[in-house]
């Protein structure tokens, strides 16, 4: 975003940062107008950020850690210098995602079976009988089941990291955990601050010249775009159809004039309990896919067609490239590959390949992380493919 702003392709309007107290950064050269209506986003985006579930565990202190981060840094750059770090760096934010947010939900552990003791005339029944070998003890798996926090593992089991370089990793991985919660609810997040913002707008008292500016302002923020959802309009919509829904509903009962009560009510509902997945999937309808033209689409040869406009298929693939952030699912399946230590993590393939450009560039990040060699389990095209980088380049093996 910063880049985009910085070569004058975007323009970046507020930062807005989910502590308690909220802080928000107005641009120095807004307009009157344009901080009017970002002040009016920032503070639903506040409302968002201090009732919906999914952030009930984050760090709301995370200004003051992030600047004791950042001194932190900085005396590590002193002490083993800055080209180090920043090497350090550029490794840990190329695996950043690949953390587990899941991770204090505990495990159902199965009921161990109630063993019986033998009677002690147990062995006269078996007198004659061969004795069968006793059961072989079978190596311990390293992890004993498959890890999906790739980072708390390399820092826990890497071959060669210092104390220091852990201690950034966990620094990195602890920020990611605070905007896990952002990247589930962008969708929803953008979509109630431009509901209100909307709404804030039009209750102001506002010139000719400022209705037309706000007009305008508005119109760029929810302008759709043909190859990609923007969640500032397809959030907005879904609110509004809720809200027209539940109070026609409440009309219908009643018989009456509409009550204005049961749709706000229920979209604050949705605020406090959904992520955009449950978000998407309970609330986007029929109408609404082809109100706002929704398709899914993908490259043929030279070019993009449209594969498919049914509204469930439609739904369904924006759903899909939300689950895990929209990040690829990568577990370590064995810390310990061929009694080596190398590294051995699996894709769980979920119908969409990897982007093997970007596996190439991340495999030496991580094998620079590890110490060792590192292998990447996948399906390309539907074949099962290993990459592996040995610390001087990558090959690809068959399965």
């Amino acid at each position: 975003m910063k880049i985009m702003y910085d070569i004058n392709l975007s323009r970046i309007y507020e930062l807005v940062i989910n502590s308690d107290p909220g802080y928000a950064f107005l641009l120095e050269g807004n307009s009157l107008i344009q901080n009017k209506l970002v002040i009016a986003h920032v503070f639903a985006h506040g409302d968002f950020f201090k009732n919906n579930a999914w952030f009930r565990g984050t760090n709301r202190g995370m200004v003051e850690s992030m600047a004791v981060n950042a001194r932190r840094i900085r005396e590590y750059e002193f002490q083993y210098g800055r080209g180090e770090v920043e090497k350090l760096l550029d490794a840990a934010l190329a695996i950043q995602e690949h953390i587990d947010p899941r991770r204090f939900v505990k495990k159902k552990t199965e009921k161990k079976r109630e063993i019986e003791s033998p009677s002690p005339y147990e062995d006269i029944w078996s007198i004659g009988e061969a004795k069968e070998d006793e059961p072989k003890e079978q190596t311990k798996k390293f992890p004993p089941s498959p890890e999906k926090d790739l980072l708390e593992f390399i820092i826990n089991n890497s071959y060669v990291l210092k104390d220091w370089q852990k201690d950034i990793l966990d620094m990195v991985r602890q920020e990611m955990f605070y905007f896990w919660p952002q990247i589930e609810t962008k969708i929803m997040n953008e979509g109630w601050a431009t509901l209100w913002h909307a709404r804030i707008m039009r209750e102001l008292d506002l010139t000719d010249e400022e209705i037309l500016e706000f007009a305008r302002l508005h119109s760029g923020i929810i302008q759709s775009n043909r190859m990609q959802l923007n969640p500032y309009l397809l959030g907005l919509k879904i609110f509004e159809d809720i809200l027209k829904r539940w109070d026609n509903q409440a009309e219908s009962k009643e018989r009456s004039a509409p009550s204005k009560e049961q749709g706000m009510a229920k979209i604050f509902e949705v605020r406090e309990m959904e992520n955009d997945i449950s978000f998407i999937r309970n609330y986007l309808t029929k109408d609404l896919v082809q109100e706002l033209d929704l398709y899914l689409y993908k490259k043929q040869g030279q070019q993009w067609k449209v594969t498919d406009t049914d509204w469930e298929t439609v739904r369904e693939g924006i759903i899909a490239k939300l689950i895990n952030g929209g990040f690829p699912y990568l577990v370590v399946e064995d810390g310990d590959y061929e009694k080596n230590g190398h590294l051995y993590i699996k894709h769980l393939h979920e119908g969409i390949d990897l982007d093997i450009y970007y596996l190439e560039k991340t495999l030496p990040y991580v094998f620079y992380l590890w110490g060792k060699p590192v292998h990447l389990e996948t399906v390309l095209e539907g074949r099962s493919i290993v990459f592996n980088f040995d610390g001087n380049k990558t090959q690809r093996t068959g399965l």
